[in-house]
């Protein structure tokens, strides 16, 4: 064998165990009762936080630990615990997407996104006179 169909297939094979790792790392988006039937696997849930209920976050014991509960978009609510600091907007969002696994009746997230009022929303169109 020449030394370039060695370098091909050296490459191939990388490109393979890559492409492998990368689609092994997605998860999908759910609610918390198919978190909940599957508590091994990662999903992306999307809801709103309860505001009736206290947030706790304490950094003087746990940098890393914040706690909140949130209702899914089929009103499904659960404990959510995210390994992370307190994200700085998380009292303004207005949806939220957590990303983990559930773990006995708490969803441990690992990462948090937020979508936030945007400051330039003035409202809809047509409510500044200029549409």
């Amino acid at each position: 064998m020449k030394s370039v169909h060695i370098f091909l297939i050296v490459i191939l094979a990388i490109s393979i165990g890559a492409l492998t790792v990368v689609l092994g790392n997605t998860s999908t988006y759910a609610d918390f009762s198919q978190a909940t039937s599957n508590p091994d696997v990662e999903y992306h849930v999307v809801g709103k936080c309860d505001r009736d209920k206290e947030t706790n976050y304490n950094p003087e014991l746990n940098t890393d630990e914040f706690v909140f509960y949130m209702k899914d978009d089929k009103g499904i609510e659960k404990r959510v615990v995210l390994h992370k600091n307190k994200p700085q907007d998380f009292d303004r969002a207005e949806q939220i997407v957590i990303i983990g696994k559930m773990n006995g009746a708490d969803f441990h997230a690992r990462e948090i996104l937020m979508k936030c009022p945007s400051k330039y929303d003035k409202g809809s169109p047509g409510q500044d006179g200029k549409s």
